[in-house]
């Protein structure tokens, strides 16, 4: 297999030292995932969700009565519509609908629940103000905004709403425990992920008061019956595979329907390299397909 393409990511995201304030890791991401910008013809639209800033998307010939609703990863401490518009533009594009992309509050500013609320307010958004059906949207994330998709989704289920028809979730950070044995095998070939920075992470977003394996907080320790079909992509050089592979097995012992795709030498969220990495466009197009066969026509 071909790794240059990969290995030029990988120098990109080497070029400088890793910022250490929340402020300049906020500028870093942003700077780094906004290095390619959205493909030509993507319409962007900025939207107020009752409070929470948000941004449509839509590729043309995309269906807008189809929504994907998006979640950035950071660790919930870092990330944008900025950092991640790129990915989340191209993944309207392979699923033929509309993105509604969420600037939810970060820790430590904002701890857990604010970026739960915030989705809350953007689905509802969707669903009332709107007026799309459940079965008509679709709920992403990466990373932190993984683990977010699927906490949202338990608390949907939890209130006796409707579910969306399908979750996607790439590379999802689901143990903020830190107990996936991946953390120590493959922190060799992580660039991006090590313990003592996801330690740092969950500190600044669990309150004073919760327990980071509070099931509200690791979705991998939540009931998870009843969730509508999920697609996990992750890649190999990672070190949170555990957080991916043990979520699928709870899922899936949960009667969940789910998919599991691990990526050969992919590092953390490659899709948002998808610009310049083949890999990158394969995964959003297996995503795109996933989508389409879930999401009501």
């Amino acid at each position: 297999m071909d790794t240059s393409e990969i290995d030029a990511i990988r120098q990109l995201l080497a070029s400088k030292p890793r910022p250490v304030g929340w402020s300049e890791r906020r500028q870093r991401i942003d700077e780094v995932g906004s290095t390619w910008p959205p493909a030509e013809g993507i319409a962007l639209e900025a939207f107020d969700l009752d409070g929470v800033p948000g941004e449509f998307s839509i590729a043309p010939g995309s269906d807008a009565s189809r929504v994907l609703l998006y979640f950035h990863g950071g660790g919930y401490c870092s990330g944008s519509i900025r950092s991640h518009r790129r990915l989340v533009t191209e993944a309207g594009r392979a699923g033929g609908l509309r993105t509604l992309a969420v600037q939810y509050r970060l820790a430590p500013e904002h701890p857990y629940p604010a970026a739960l609320d915030d989705a809350w307010t953007a689905w509802q958004f969707l669903r009332q103000r709107q007026g799309m059906s459940a079965d008509r949207i679709a709920i992403g994330g990466d990373s932190a905004g993984g683990n977010l998709a699927v906490a949202l989704m338990n608390r949907l289920r939890e209130a006796g709403e409707a579910l969306p028809a399908c979750g996607w979730l790439v590379s999802p950070w689901t143990d903020l425990t830190q107990s996936g044995e991946t953390l120590a095998t493959k922190d060799g070939v992580d660039p991006l992920i090590h313990r003592a920075y996801l330690d740092e992470l969950a500190a600044a977003y669990v309150p004073a008061g919760l327990e980071a394996k509070d099931p509200r907080i690791s979705v991998l320790w939540s009931d998870l019956a009843g969730l509508p079909p999920i697609l996990i992509q992750v890649g190999s050089a990672e070190t949170l595979i555990d957080d991916s592979t043990r979520f699928a097995r709870a899922a899936g012992c949960a009667d969940v329907q789910v998919s599991l795709e691990i990526w050969p030498h992919m590092i953390h969220a490659w899709p948002m390299w998808n610009a310049r990495l083949e890999q990158g466009r394969q995964a959003l197009a297996s995503a795109g397909a996933f989508l389409r066969r879930h999401l009501r026509a």
